[in-house]
């Protein structure tokens, strides 16, 4: 008797029991080899992915800020302003803010009689991430942060920057706390407050923030009647006032910025600006006095933000007081200030609504970051040292003098920082490359202040803008300075991991290696291994070195050596690769059509899933023909009449109707209470069907049981009490909350407890596959349904249906397998234990495994209402358990919503893999292995350039792929803890299984 191991390595004949011993001591050992080398790729590829995901903000997004440079002050004799208003109305749209209500009254009167009257308006065009942190730093600072900036959002300042603020003799502000402190608890010369956390409570009117922040603002004015101190200082230049309005924001999330309550914040936000402006032209008297209205980012219909959709990227901007032009009437068809290029390059010269009532009246569009320019030029302060905006002179009322002036320190401004980030790269190079444009600088500004010495004010107007243009363009080149290097890596090192999973699927869980050693095409040659590590590491040396050398950041290392590494390994196995060549040019024709059929079939359902992040509709289309095929498929391998090919395909048209349904879910209680019935009808006949269908052959495997103990149906009986308890509690608390605005802490503590004790039951349910499946579907759907707000609810019974028939589609192809053969060969069996207890190799048909699963993992985020973006968030899902503002509660809460469904996928995936024998590591490995073929495509269609909603979703789209990675590694651990006791039927009393 001959055997072969994984790697081929094959034992000796004869002896008897010392042959067993030792065949007992191999196997042993191959198990140690697999795990060690298993737990190996697994931190490994959770290390490279995490390290290469961040790979995209060096390439395409790294930090802008540099230090050294000087400030450019503008050359006035006196600036237009004294002092300067900030009034920044969190969360407020651009549409919501314009446009009329129903009753064609405008909500906001006070401003639109600046706008007509007294001042110049427009949209301000944000850029993602759209949350308030890098809005406020984009208006106060005058530069956009990396998008990895959304992860600070709530942080004081891990940077330092510059910002008008710093610029300014004194501040006063007053607002949220996760705002002020930002920019004002390290600034001496500010006098600031915010009030507690505790008053951000979703589940009440979030108006009376934006009062509070106006009567701080107030009590300082009425303050310095009786402080000589306060109102000598109140009476120098430059000062800024900044007002922070988090109601818009607040109750976009909490109620929609359709709804009443938003729209009537906006009245509020408006009364408050009239206010200020009175109480200011009241208080000074002297008409120097400078107001500027906007907002951070705008609200989506489904009161999330942080992507690039317009509804996100599109504020309100009235600007109004000193230094501020009259409006003019508009002519032709144009908006945007006429100096200004947009640096995204898409349209913001939208026409304007009809509807919003200012055809008439001139607008002047900017970008966010102009904003900080103009507040420092109307305060004749330098612009922010990082400041990439361009002086809007559209709304600045100068002379042509001055003017050119104010665009030429703009100009200085800008072009220090490239001249500081040219001079750090060319110091730390080999090979430096400079912008070539502006090697000559110097000459061009020295032809400006001719030109302005001569009062050609025209021909200098034109050539600072070019040159700022310019500047603006070199900027960008030092940016992505390194982005062919990186790119060239990167790509490398996915297409190095993909080759080193396929690697190991192949040797470890095929029979491919025991063929290739038998027939001599496999053979250990540690030295040849050695030279190869050897060359490996002597070109991580170099490339170190080399790095080094030129001060590269920490993580230029990490991608060069974990891509070197990767390769490194791959050459290490050429034997392998030699041999897998050899093998398949020894295969026939038939081989080569059923390999070429699995990978077509692979290329169309990955590319199935990479355009259903921007078209969830593909999926309805997929379950439609799925739910006929597989109908088809078990009708011909069921060969007795039965109900099951019907239900497979009903199912699958059930749940193809959930990626139609409008990605802003209605908010909809009595469907998530009926809901929560479905559930626990669905759960019963699980239960009926667990129970009577144990004496079918067909059931056998689904069925089984090692042992019943009585307290299962107990405990069955608890979780369907559970479910109907938080059906009620779903009702009490939106009741509630909706009539009282808040959240009563009883209902608060018993969604808790019930959310929390539920998802522990099932660990001590039966551990056959359909009774622990259908415990682990009635653990987590209180949870759920306490997180759910309308139809995704229903959702949630559609995706454990789909799951079932899934089981039973894999239980009938088993079940045919199983009629087919009837026992395995005795070489197969020792073949077989050496990958695991009862494990069978991998079959080319197997790969439909992990591409189902990865359809149906899919489905569970967009089946639910999100759609790929990082603003894909129901705020207030998460209302029952928490009203008070606690972002990472609340994010996490979120991201628990969105595993729900995941881990129902995974314990059904997991379940399946017992049943059909298949290891589920290796399925696990195919998994990300077409998970990083999407990787890489969506890795080169990330944008820069074009439209931030553009923009936005291709970094979205990039970071979600490459995180469901880690996150699917993540939930195999965490539902291992519910399938790992799932017991099948013993292979020594069934019938026995294929192998490749």
């Amino acid at each position: 008797m001959r055997s072969d191991g994984i790697l081929g390595i094959a034992g000796g004949e004869g002896g008897g029991s010392d042959q067993n011993r030792a065949t007992a001591a191999a196997v042993s050992r191959r198990r140690r080899w697999l795990k060690r080398r298993e737990t190996w790729l697994v931190l490994l590829g959770v290390a490279l992915h995490a390290v290469y995901m961040l790979s995209i903000f060096d390439i395409y997004f790294k930090t802008p800020i540099v230090h050294g440079m000087d400030p450019v002050p503008p050359r006035f004799s006196q600036p237009p302003a004294k002092r300067l208003i900030l009034l920044i109305s969190d969360g407020l749209r651009a549409d919501k803010f314009y446009e009329p209500d129903v009753d064609g009254n405008y909500r906001a009167p006070f401003l639109r009689n600046v706008i007509k009257n007294q001042g110049r308006w427009g949209v301000s065009h944000a850029r993602p991430p759209t949350e308030s942190r890098p809005g406020h730093v984009a208006i106060i600072a005058g530069f956009y942060e990396d998008p990895s900036a959304v992860t600070k959002g709530w942080k004081a300042n891990p940077v330092e920057f510059d910002s008008v603020f710093n610029r300014s003799s004194h501040t006063f502000a007053y607002g949220s706390p996760d705002i002020i402190p930002i920019f004002c608890s390290a600034l001496p010369h500010s006098t600031w407050n915010s009030y507690p956390h505790e008053y951000e409570d979703f589940a009440t009117d979030a108006s009376f923030l934006d009062e509070w922040s106006f009567d701080q603002f107030e009590s300082l004015l009425n303050s310095s009647h009786h402080d000589p101190k306060l109102k000598q200082l109140l009476h120098q230049d430059k000062l800024v006032f900044f007002l922070h309005l988090l109601g818009c924001d607040s109750n976009g999330h909490a109620h929609r910025p359709f709804s009443s309550i938003y729209l009537n914040n906006v009245k509020v936000v408006d009364k408050i600006a009239e206010r200020v402006y009175h109480l200011l032209e009241d208080y000074y008297r002297d008409n120097r006095t400078s107001y500027i209205f906007t907002a951070d980012h705008g609200m989506s219909d489904k009161g999330s933000h942080g992507d690039g959709h317009p509804t996100n990227t599109d504020t309100p901007l009235v600007a109004w007081g000193a230094g501020i032009k009259y409006p003019t009437p508009a002519t032709g068809h144009s908006h945007s200030d006429s100096v200004t290029s947009f640096v995204d390059k898409h349209a913001h010269d939208m026409p304007t609504p009809y509807d919003w009532g200012l055809n008439r009246v001139q607008r002047v569009d900017v970008n966010q970051a102009d904003i900080a320019p103009l507040m420092s030029t109307l305060l004749g302060l330098p612009c922010p040292v990082n400041s990439v905006g361009n002086l809007p002179l559209g709304y600045m009322k100068l002379n042509e003098a001055e003017e050119v002036e104010a665009v030429l320190a703009n100009t200085k401004q800008i072009l220090n920082q490239l001249l500081r980030k040219s001079h750090i790269k060319m110091s730390n190079s080999l090979f430096f490359k400079p912008f070539k444009p502006l090697i000559d600088h110097s000459s061009s500004l020295s032809q400006i202040d001719e030109l302005i010495s001569a009062k050609r004010y025209e021909a200098a107007m034109k050539l600072a803008v070019d040159l700022r243009n310019l500047s603006l363009e070199g900027l960008h080149y030092f940016q992505t300075y390194d982005w062919l290097m990186l790119m060239t890596v990167i790509t490398l090192g996915y297409t190095g991991w993909m080759i080193v999973l396929a690697l190991h699927v192949l040797q470890c869980y095929s029979s491919l290696s025991g063929d290739l050693s038998r027939k001599g095409h496999l053979s250990v040659q540690k030295k040849d291994s050695r030279k190869v590590y050897l060359s490996g590491c002597l070109l991580m040396a170099i490339l170190t070195v080399l790095n080094l050398v030129e001060h590269s950041p920490p993580l230029y290392h990490a991608y060069i050596g974990m891509t070197v590494f990767l390769w490194t390994q791959i050459l290490s196995e050429y034997r392998l690769i030699r041999g897998l060549w050899i093998y398949l040019r020894e295969r026939k024709a038939g081989y080569f059509i059923k390999l070429l059929f699995a990978v077509a079939v692979s290329v169309v359902i990955v590319e199935l899933l990479v355009h259903s992040f921007t078209e969830r509709k593909l999926y309805t289309w997929f379950f439609l023909i799925a739910g006929f095929v597989s109908s088809i498929l078990l009708h011909i391998s069921i060969p007795w009449r039965s109900g099951i090919p019907v239900f497979v395909c009903i199912s699958c048209w059930f749940l193809s109707v959930f990626t139609l349904m409008p990605a802003e879910i209605p908010d909809n209680n009595n469907l998530v209470v009926i809901s929560g019935a479905i559930i626990i009808v669905i759960s019963l006949a699980a239960k009926w069907l667990d129970t009577h269908a144990e004496g079918n052959k067909f059931w056998q495997s689904v069925t089984f049981y090692e042992s019943r103990k009585p307290m299962w149906s107990k405990l069955y009986f608890i979780q369907i009490v559970l479910v109907g308890v938080s059906s009620v509690m779903v009702f009490l608390s939106t009741k509630h909350r909706t009539q009282n605005q808040e959240l009563h802490s009883s209902h608060q503590f018993i969604n808790w407890v019930v959310a929390g004790s539920s998802m522990v039951l099932p660990l001590f349910s039966g551990n056959g596959i359909l009774s622990r499946l259908s415990s682990i579907f009635l653990g987590f759907a209180p949870p759920f349904l306490l997180l759910s707000i309308g139809y995704e609810a229903v959702f949630y019974s559609a995706l454990a249906v789909v799951l079932m028939a899934w089981i039973l589609f894999e239980n009938a192809s088993h079940h045919s397998s199983k009629a087919k053969d009837s026992s395995l060969s005795e070489q197969n069996i020792e073949e077989h234990v050496t990958i695991g207890s009862e494990e069978r190799y991998l079959q080319l048909s197997d790969v439909r495994i992990p591409l189902i699963f990865m359809v149906l993992f899919n489905v569970a985020f967009f089946g639910t209402g999100n759609f790929a973006s990082i603003a894909s968030f129901e705020i207030s899902s998460v209302y029952r358990f928490i009203t008070i503002f606690s972002p990472f509660l609340m994010a996490a809460l979120l991201i628990f919503k969105l595993f729900i469904p995941f881990m129902l996928v995974i314990c059904a995936f997991s379940a399946i893999t017992k049943l059909v024998r298949v290891p589920r590591l290796g399925c696990y490995f195919l998994v990300i292995l077409f998970s990083d073929i999407m990787t890489i495509h969506f890795f080169f269609l990330v944008k820069n350039t074009g439209s931030w909603m553009e923009i936005g979703n291709s970094i979205s789209h990039f970071g979600i792929v490459s995180a469901q990675v880690v996150f699917v590694l993540l939930l195999f651990a965490l539902t291992n803890l519910y399938t790992r006791t799932i017991r099948v039927k013993p292979l020594s009393t069934s019938p026995s299984l294929k192998t490749l």
